[in-house]
């Protein structure tokens, strides 16, 4: 299995900057997506941006667009997510998310759609 580790999370003032990373380990040669996912208490998980591992194909939520940007480095198999603007109302445990082996992907934006997760970080933003 490939393991997720995420990090970068903590506590900002409203328009601070954070950079989350999420480092893979294990079985990571199959690695077909990474993704960011948030979920605030009481609120279902909710996309945030995506990466496709084989060439830089990024998607977006509209709401993080012009904010936020997703980066990855293969060779060091993580992904980052540079927060930029932030506003209390991002506050949420932010997780990382794989997919992983071959075969049709129906929506990126979908967390189902992968196989992995890592524990999270928490991104609190204070007015």
């Amino acid at each position: 299995q490939v393991q997720l580790v995420e990090s970068g999370g903590g506590l900002v003032q409203a328009g601070g900057s954070l950079r989350l990373s999420c480092a893979a380990s294990g079985r990571t040669f199959n690695t077909y997506f990474m993704a960011w996912f948030r979920q605030a208490p009481g609120k279902e998980r909710e996309f945030v941006a995506a990466i496709r591992w084989t060439g830089d194909m990024t998607y977006y939520a509209d709401s993080v667009k012009g904010r936020f940007t997703i980066s990855k480095d293969n060779a060091k198999n993580s992904m980052y997510l540079q927060m930029n603007s932030l506003q209390p109302e991002v506050t949420a445990g932010y997780y990382c998310a794989v997919r992983y082996g071959l075969g049709y992907i129906s929506d990126v934006r979908t967390p189902t759609e992968y196989n992995n997760w890592g524990q999270g970080t928490q991104v609190t933003v204070s007015s």
